[in-house]
């Protein structure tokens, strides 16, 4: 299976779940929510440490809108790359966010997520 096979709208409706998960587990802190559909090649990425400070210190991660505007997909190789207009509740101005998707074991899995 390829994920970017799928349409536009197949890849939106998966995206915007894993989003709008990713920002409810980032705002409450709550970090095994948030790495649940994280693949396992992102998981070895990962330091967990760095992703803890960013939990306790960021007010950005705490702080993100639940209301988020889809931007476009970008389809490459074996993976999508979502991005979001993103705000947040405290801070003004708008940020990119990328969710990059793909499957892993016939599962779509997170293969990336960033806000810059």
């Amino acid at each position: 299976m390829n994920i970017v096979d799928k349409s536009d709208e197949e890849i939106m409706a998966l995206a915007n779940s894993m989003w709008h998960d990713l920002i409810k587990s980032s705002n409450e802190g709550n970090y095994a929510e948030f790495i649940k559909h994280f693949s396992p090649s992102l998981m070895l990425g990962l330091d967990e440490v760095e992703v803890g400070r960013q939990f306790s210190t960021s007010e950005l991660t705490r702080t993100l809108s639940e209301e988020f505007d889809p931007l476009g997909i970008i389809r490459r190789g074996e993976h999508v790359s979502v991005l979001y207009r993103q705000r947040s509740t405290k801070r003004e101005g708008e940020w990119l966010g990328r969710l990059v998707l793909g499957y892993d074991d016939e599962e779509v899995r997170i293969f990336g997520a960033s806000i810059f």
